[in-house]
């Protein structure tokens, strides 16, 4: 690791608070529930105060009511909600601190956003041994367009992309640990290596079974965590066992499938379960919720008598939720931004948060000259960052595969295990802002990828030319960002300056 610690907690704090400067400025507006904020926000206010979500009438209906200042306009009746809690339960926070008003529903997501470029700095920093790169990965996730919208906005992804990273940060420092206690079992023996023996044998491993935490409360915000969880635990387990082979073990380190892995599969996934079911812990402890009495209705269900009434229900409220994804009622929607997720790395379909159109010249803000103005907020990357890191990673799977270098695995895997499952969804609508989770992993394989070019200290000339290549990329970056804040921040602006950032048709 590089020695500069203090220093590279400095850059750290300097580029968190340059993020959150960049993002609290106008973060209540506009002052509505924009897009997927009429469902979280409003559980998470009932969640708040009953311990489960309740039913709301027509969003037409009560939103306005919401923001006009009286938002205990819910239904008596439960709500059937199709994840877990704990996104709203933190949404809920920002509720308790500033009311139920736009900034406090987003004021949460704008914390994370910047906890989530504070653990990439950090797990980049580590896995490639420099503050620089890791400073680089924390200035262009900031500069990015998806990432800046999602700090500012009321949905649950920002929170789930934060645990996914955190998860494999100490997964990350899990591997450091585990060969530097490998090293040092060499040196208290005198010995050079193993010589193929399997060497000793350590289930104490704080770091990894902090990522099974982790895991679990990333699966407590969406159900998605769960790709991420199980093939970051087998990267990790391929980990133990290059790093035996490293040592000497030979063909014993092949033992370390059982011998790590069964308590690998116990460190990491079956940690998560309790922490998972620990996120469900105000339905559990009321008797308000949907499908609550489940269990008081079945008592000779077999999950009732294994599992006690209030666990059975929670069983069965699951298998409706997992019936809601994958049945026919959401296979058979429609909607407008539906972006199928073979362009979602290319941002071929960015996703409208919210529009005004038809602003009359002379009003709202809409210069005299304009024929008229509109104003917008896109969740759109910023696309030469995106393009970018599209290119790095087919590098980074050529660098992991072929050069066998495993630092370039984790933004692959990472984008893999974010990405992929989205194929198998069906016909049922997504969109973009689902790839929040995904753009971390990206801009790392980017940023290591730039330390690459940009080469290493003291190599003269050669450093001074990559340094300028990596300083022009990273000013396009930020050029590129700052055309688009207009269309991230609903600036109101003439439409052809909004159809001058509409590269594509299908951006519109």
């Amino acid at each position: 690791m590089p020695t500069d610690r203090l220093f590279s907690w400095l850059v750290t704090t300097a580029i968190a608070v340059l993020a959150f400067c960049m993002r609290i400025p106008g973060l209540g507006n506009p002052n509505k529930l924009v897009f997927d904020e009429t469902y979280y926000p409003k559980d998470a206010w009932t969640l708040s105060k009953f311990g489960y979500e309740k039913a709301w009438d027509d969003g037409k209906v009560v939103n306005p009511q919401i923001v006009a200042g009286n938002p205990d306009v819910f239904s008596p009746d439960a709500a059937f909600i199709v994840h877990p809690q704990l996104g709203k339960w933190l949404i809920a926070a920002g509720e308790h601190l500033f009311g139920m008003n736009s900034f406090g529903w987003r004021f949460p997501s704008l914390i994370f956003g910047v906890l989530l470029i504070i653990v990439t700095i950090r797990l980049v920093r580590r896995v490639s041994r420099s503050t620089v790169i890791g400073g680089l990965a924390g200035l262009l996730l900031t500069l990015d367009g998806l990432h800046f919208v999602m700090s500012r906005i009321g949905l649950l992804d920002i929170f789930l992309a934060f645990f996914v990273l955190a998860a494999v940060a100490c997964l990350a420092v899990d591997r450091d640990w585990f060969r530097e206690r490998l090293a040092r079992h060499l040196d208290a023996k005198g010995l050079s290596d193993l010589g193929g023996t399997f060497g000793p044998v350590m289930l104490w491993r704080p770091w990894r079974m902090a990522a099974g935490v982790m895991f679990g409360l990333a699966c407590g915000v969406k159900w998605n965590g769960l790709y991420a969880l199980a093939a970051f635990a087998v990267l990790s387990l391929a980990w133990d066992i290059g790093a035996r082979r490293l040592a000497g073990a030979g063909i014993q380190a092949w033992r370390g499938l059982l011998v790590d892995g069964v308590p690998a599969f116990v460190q990491t996934v079956v940690i998560a379960v309790p922490v998972y079911v620990a996120t469900w812990a105000s339905w559990l402890a009321t008797t308000g919720g949907w499908a609550r009495d489940w269990g008081d209705n079945n008592p000779a269900a077999l999950s009732t008598r294994i599992l006690g009434k209030p666990l059975a229900s929670l069983l069965h409220y699951h298998s409706e939720i997992l019936n809601f994804h994958a049945g026919d009622y959401i296979n058979g929607v429609e909607h407008t931004y539906d972006a199928r997720p073979i362009g979602w790395l290319v941002m071929a379909r960015p996703i409208g948060i919210d529009a005004v159109n038809d602003i009359q010249p002379g009003t709202q803000g809409c210069p005299a000259t304009a024929d008229k103005c509109l104003q917008v907020i896109s969740g759109a990357g910023t696309p030469v960052l995106w393009w970018g890191a599209a290119v790095a990673l087919v590098v980074a799977a050529f660098w992991w595969i072929g050069n066998r270098d495993w630092r370039f695995g984790i933004p692959v895997v990472g984008v893999l295990s974010s990405w992929l499952p989205w194929f198998g969804s069906g016909d049922r609508p997504m969109f973009f802002f689902y790839a929040i989770v995904i753009i971390p992993f990206s801009v790392m394989a980017l940023s290591m990828a730039l330390g690459r070019l940009l080469g290493p200290a003291g190599a003269g000339e050669r450093r001074m030319l990559g340094a300028i290549l990596v300083g022009s990329f990273a000013a396009l970056v930020a050029a590129n960002f700052a055309f688009l804040h207009p269309i991230l921040t609903d600036k109101v602006i003439p439409y052809q300056s909004w159809l001058a950032r509409m590269w594509f048709k299908s951006w519109i």
